[in-house]
C-alpha cells in the first residue's frame, strides 16, 4: 500500500486543490464496504488465500454508464466487455503511475509478464496471467475477472500483505445500461491476527484510488 502515497504524491491530488479535482472527477462512481454476502466470501480461492479468515479490509465501488456510450465491439460478443474493462484498468493512465514503478524494481526480473502498455490493453487475461509483478488472474467468467494482488505473484503462499480485487461489467439490456463494480477485499493471510489489515487513512486512499481506476477504465470503453 506505500505506493498509493507516491501516487498521490506525484499527481497532486494529495493536495487541497487536488482533492477537491479529484471529487468532481470521480463523483459518478460510488463506492461502500463490500456486504457480508457478497459471493466472494464463499469462493474457494478465497478460502484458500485467506484460511485464517482474518479481518479484511473491503469495498465495493459501482458506476452505471448508459449502454449507448459503450463501444458497439464490445457489446457484441459475450464476455468481451468484462475483458476490455479489466484491460482497461491495467493499461490507461490511471494505473500509469504504479505500472511504471513496479516497472523499475522488477521488469528485470519478471520479463516474462505483462508490463507493456500494448499487451496490457489486448491481453484476454485468463487465469493465470500475471500482470507487472503484482496482480495474478484467478478466476474468469463472462462477467468478471478476479486477480490475487498484495504482494508479487512469484510469492504464492500466504502473504502478510494478501487480498483479490474483482473487475466486473454486468450489462441491463433491460434498462439500456452498464453497470461496472470493482471490488476489493485485502488482508493478512500470514499468521492468524485480530487487526485491521491497513490503518484508516491508506483504506481511505484506497478509496479515491479506486475511483480513478473506475473513471480511467471507463473511459477506454465508451465512444
Amino acid at each position: 500500500m506505500g505506493i498509493l502515497k507516491q501516487v498521490f504524491a506525484l499527481t497532486g491530488w494529495g493536495t487541497l486543490a487536488g482533492a477537491g479535482s479529484l471529487a468532481f472527477y470521480t463523483r459518478k462512481s460510488k463506492i461502500m464496504a463490500l456486504p457480508t454476502s457478497d459471493y466472494l466470501y464463499n469462493t474457494t480461492f478465497y478460502s484458500r488465500l485467506n484460511p485464517h479468515l482474518n479481518p479484511t479490509m473491503n469495498d465495493i465501488c459501482i458506476r452505471k454508464v448508459p449502454m449507448s456510450s459503450i463501444k458497439d465491439e464490445y457489446l457484441k460478443d459475450e464476455g468481451k466487455l468484462a475483458e476490455k474493462f479489466c484491460a482497461g484498468i491495467w493499461s490507461t493512465w490511471g494505473f500509469a503511475v504504479q505500472r511504471r514503478y513496479l516497472e523499475r524494481k522488477y521488469r528485470d526480473q519478471t520479463p516474462e509478464q505483462l508490463w507493456d502498455v500494448k499487451d496490457l490493453a489486448e491481453n484476454k487475461y485468463e487465469v493465470g496471467t500475471y500482470i507487472t509483478d503484482h496482480f495474478e488472474v484467478i478466476n474468469k467468467t463472462p462477467e468478471s475477472v478476479v486477480v490475487r494482488c498484495g504482494d508479487s505473484p512469484r510469492v504464492q503462499q500466504p502473504r502478510a500483505s494478501d487480498g483479490v480485487f474483482e473487475m466486473v461489467a454486468i450489462p441491463d439490456k433491460a434498462n439500456g445500461e452498464v453497470e461496472f463494480q470493482l471490488k476489493s477485499i485485502f488482508f493478512n493471510a500470514e499468521t492468524q491476527s485480530q487487526n485491521k489489515p491497513v490503518p484508516f487513512h491508506i483504506e481511505v486512499a484506497h478509496r479515491w484510488y479506486t475511483k480513478l481506476w473506475m473513471e480511467s477504465a471507463i473511459r477506454s470503453l465508451t465512444k
